[in-house]
């Protein structure tokens, strides 16, 4: 017979022989002997503890042929001799259908399985789906069993084994008995190796084998198959192999304990070269930044468990709870609790926190032996750092705080009394005096309030208090366990301070002032005694009275003036200016605009509200009707020069003597004007 890999020849086929699931196991045998079968079984846990070996068993269990209680079979556990009990066993029964989940997992492998479910066994009691890895299962094919799993045939039992559980929808675990297994502990994973080294002939102490115990990590495949490859690399003795520790770790890749412990004692006695060189020498002997990293990340975390458990060198719990806290061999817990004797808890739980995340921070960076080395430093960085705790208890409120030290020349202060409301001395004010303070303790020398304190403009604790009230002299004053020291402050200045502002001289006004009425509204004034008239302008000759930037000057004998300015006034400087640079012909009443648009700017520009405007201050102006024409702009000779605006920048850029000298010199003309200033 070929060779069989020691997961596969001590492959348990009785539920006794399952190691590490008792809760499991007995329970399957109560409802097989209660005859309680239910219809679906999820079996979830950890890699290699047992699901799929469990499921096979209670196949035999269901179909053997030999019924509980008799002479071949007296319990619940399966016969093993029966026809059906063979044919499971070896995998080739007809009625036991073993199925990876993981390639059949569609809708239509799915449809196969419950179109083949409704046709009863061949031969035994049940027909029984075993299906593997079961959360990989799409959702549409879950959902096409999901009818069976709720009412399935009464020869029919689904046995679903996955390590991910909650992938599995809800509505399917509702339907099933769920299972959920535990990791196999060490002393178990121990005590099979144990047996199965005998039963094979190997020679291995009992440190090598906690070491493959350990590097199970709860699996009993892992370490099976572990223990199948270190038989295979170990030297032989009389044709019996032999197992050796060192050769185990240079074979698993993984470095001893004592390098970690010896790298914790370099941080606790704060030697950062031995700590790098002990990392120096771990690499260059090709050990990997990542796998160091994991063992580190263990080491510490055991350590931290050996503090919290009370583990003594010895490997003795006070309470009796390290060894369950503990999964690994007595002298791993020795070592992990001399490493705990060096360090509080606190700092065993920075340590590991650290190093997790240098653990997760080499699993996307380049120079992993950079980072691995950073990590390792920063272990001896947090060492140095003081508690916040011890920080907090050194300024407690039993602190006294220190004054500062007065300035040379200003004499000391004692404590006599304080300024009553009459200026005589009472309790607590303070006079000057030439005797020295009394010595007080220092301040803490490190204080988390520091840089909040920086910040503040209001004293704190550490510091003395200036007192922004009516004080004439500086005095110290001692409240409860707190020493205060007000200084001495100047007298307040007042609150509000009289400035002269230059006020400009008085203007008279003329007594009376004209104003001017357009010529073909005189008729209509005196007939209609209710009609409008345009604002009127004042002009003051005060060298005071400077025209604002922005005011405005109408004249009602030129309707574009008015227009342009009525625009200004409204912010519609895009209006305003097309209106400037249109030729206008007005003839009585009716205004021909030919503006130098096109049809569809002119509509743009001269929306509804700016042709409300327009036709506002045309009214004004006593026109009443406007026509206004897109097209080319006007021939040079006919078009009008656009009038500047009063109080522009423009009007002010011709007055300017500059402007007005470059045109008599040289002919220019203002073609574009910015204006710079900021709006009000």
């Amino acid at each position: 017979m070929a060779y069989q890999v020691l997961a596969r020849k001590y492959r348990p086929q009785r539920f006794a022989d399952v190691v590490g699931q008792d809760h499991v196991t007995v329970t399957l045998m109560n409802a097989l002997t209660q005859n309680r079968i239910a219809h679906g079984y999820i079996f979830s846990g950890h890699r290699g503890i047992g699901k799929t070996t469990i499921a096979r068993i209670l196949a035999m269990a269901l179909n053997c042929r030999n019924t509980i209680g008799s002479e071949v079979r007296p319990t619940a556990e399966p016969c093993e001799v029966c026809d059906s009990c063979t044919e499971i066993k070896a995998g080739n029964a007809v009625d036991v259908v073993e199925i990876d989940a993981a390639t059949n997992r569609g809708i239509d492998d799915i449809r196969e399985l419950r179109d083949a479910a409704r046709y009863r066994p061949a031969r035994d009691k049940y027909k029984i789906y075993i299906l593997d890895e079961a959360h990989q299962i799409t959702d549409a094919a879950f959902n096409a069993l999901l009818k069976t799993l709720e009412e399935p045939p009464d020869h029919i039992v689904f046995m679903m084994a996955t390590t991910q559980p909650e992938d599995i929808p809800q509505t399917v675990r509702s339907r099933c008995q769920h299972f959920s297994f535990h990791a196999v502990r060490l002393v178990d994973i121990l005590g099979q190796l144990r047996t199965i080294a005998a039963e094979e002939g190997v020679s291995a102490d009992e440190g090598t084998l906690s070491l493959l115990a350990e590097a199970g990590d709860g699996s009993m495949r892992d370490a099976l198959s572990i223990m199948d490859q270190a038989i295979a690399s170990a030297p032989t003795e009389d044709g019996h192999a032999r197992l050796d520790i060192a050769q185990i770790r240079e074979l698993m890749g993984t470095v001893p304990n004592a390098v970690f412990e010896r790298m914790m004692e370099a941080v606790n006695g704060n030697r950062s070269a031995e700590v790098m060189t002990v990392a120096n020498q771990l690499l260059d002997a090709g050990n990997s930044p990542a796998q160091l990293a994991r063992q580190c990340v263990r080491y510490l975390r055991n350590s931290l468990i050996a503090k919290i458990a009370g583990l003594s060198s010895e490997g003795e719990s006070a309470d009796g709870i390290g060894n369950e806290l503990l999964q690994i061999s007595p002298d791993e817990q020795r070592r992990a609790a001399r490493t705990a004797a060096l360090f509080s808890e606190e700092e065993l739980t920075r340590f590991l926190q650290m190093m997790l995340r240098t653990f997760d921070e080499l699993g996307y960076r380049q120079e992993q032996r950079f980072h691995f080395e950073l990590g390792l430093l920063k272990l001896v960085h947090l060492r140095r750092l003081l508690p916040i705790e011890d920080a907090l208890s050194q300024i407690g409120g039993s602190t006294r705080v220190t004054a500062q030290p007065p300035k040379p020349g200003t004499p000391s202060l004692s404590r006599v009394g304080a300024p009553s409301s009459a200026g005589g001395p009472i309790a607590g004010q303070g006079v000057p005096s030439q005797r020295a303070a009394p010595a007080v303790p220092s301040k803490p020398a490190f204080s988390p309030f520091e840089q909040d304190k920086r910040r503040r403009p209001e004293a704190t604790a550490s510091s003395p208090i200036t007192v922004s009230a009516v004080a004439t002299h500086a005095f110290t004053e001692t409240r409860g366990a707190t020493a205060i020291s007000v200084a001495k402050i100047p007298a307040p200045r007042p609150a509000l301070e009289t400035i002269p502002v230059p006020m400009p001289n008085p203007v008279k006004l003329p007594d009376s002032m004209p104003l001017a009425v357009p010529s073909h509204l005189e008729e209509r004034i005196e007939h209609q005694s209710d009609i409008a008239l345009p604002p009127a302008v004042f002009e003051t000759t005060s060298p005071l009275s400077t025209p604002t930037p922005f005011a405005i000057q109408t004249s009602a004998s030129d309707p574009q003036r008015l227009v342009i300015e009525a625009l200004s006034s409204a912010k519609l400087a895009s209006a305003a200016d097309a209106m400037s640079d249109a030729v206008w012909t007005v003839s009585d009443s009716e205004a021909h605009v030919q503006t130098e648009l096109s049809k569809t700017m002119l509509g743009v520009v001269m929306n509804a509200e700016a042709e409300k405007i327009t036709r506002a201050a045309l009214r004004g102006a006593g026109i009443v009707k406007l026509t206004l024409l897109p097209g080319a702009a006007a021939p040079a000779a006919v078009k009008k020069a656009r009038p500047a605006r009063s109080g522009s920048a423009q009007a002010k850029a011709l007055e300017h003597p500059m402007v007005k000298q470059a045109q008599k010199l040289f002919g220019a003309e203002i073609q574009t004007v910015i204006d710079l200033r900021e709006n009000d």
